[in-house]
């Protein structure tokens, strides 16, 4: 077996670790010859991420069979911290199944790999109605705004304007957007439609990858999955879907 995949700087894995932490404590990757994925629910089944990261955004990639290994994301993520910014990372999987991680020319860990517990997850096919694409910065600023009042997000959409809102005890809020006015970037409406999800799930998430991208595109329609798509430098993309609130 050969398995070997470099990156010439610690940013990608990062924001790769960053964003499965927000979900598992555990985590299995597949390697192919095309590249390396994860995919996974947190333990409630209300929050997916699925990582695509093709074998052309590495700087070295070689693998000439299909493998899995998992890893305790906790550790895995220790590891990824001690690398600066420019430094490369390089990992290996040893003939007696453990992590080499080497970090830039000098430091070189190894760890314990886990038991794979991946479960094959599928992708949810969704058509939606809504699709927005603002900068990470302002939707990270939105949640904010609407967590002071607010466990939940709604988003509505007519036209050209987005509405972002929360309602709860202490009070309410509405911030709305308007494209060529305000922050949003791009908006495609099929007809008018709302959704309502929640902020536990949302600002982790944001807060992880959003500082790596410069924009997130999100996708919604009336009682259905929200649809969050990160594109980062070097990796890919990274796609998060979060259950629609439930109204009881």
């Amino acid at each position: 077996m050969v398995f070997s995949a470099k990156t010439n700087g610690s940013d990608e894995w990062k924001a790769v670790i960053s964003a499965i932490s927000t979900l598992v404590e555990e985590a299995t990757f597949e390697s192919t010859v095309e590249g390396i994925s994860f995919r996974g629910m947190d333990p409630s089944h209300v929050a997916l991420i699925d990582v695509s990261w093709p074998n052309s955004a590495f700087e070295k990639y070689e693998c000439d069979s299909d493998i899995k290994f998992g890893v305790r994301i906790d550790e895995f993520s220790q590891l990824i911290k001690r690398a600066g910014k420019n430094e490369s990372i390089e990992i290996n999987i040893s003939e007696d199944n453990m992590l080499l991680v080497t970090i830039g020319k000098n430091k070189k860990y190894k760890m314990r790999l886990i038991e794979s517990s991946a479960s094959d997850t599928p992708l949810p096919k969704i058509p939606y109605d809504s699709k927005i694409t603002l900068s990470s910065s302002t939707f990270d600023k939105i949640l904010g705004d609407v967590q002071v009042v607010s466990d939940y997000l709604t988003i509505h959409s007519v036209d050209t304007k987005a509405d972002f809102s929360g309602k709860g005890d202490s009070g309410e809020v509405n911030i709305s957007l308007e494209k060529n006015k305000d922050e949003l970037i791009e908006i495609s409406v099929k007809e008018e439609n709302t959704g309502t999800y929640s902020l536990e799930y949302l600002n982790p998430i944001i807060k992880a990858v959003g500082s790596t991208v410069d924009t997130v595109t999100c996708e919604y329609s009336d009682a259905k999955p929200l649809r969050i798509e990160f594109k980062v430098a070097n990796i890919g993309r990274i796609h998060f879907f979060l259950a629609p609130r439930v109204e009881s």
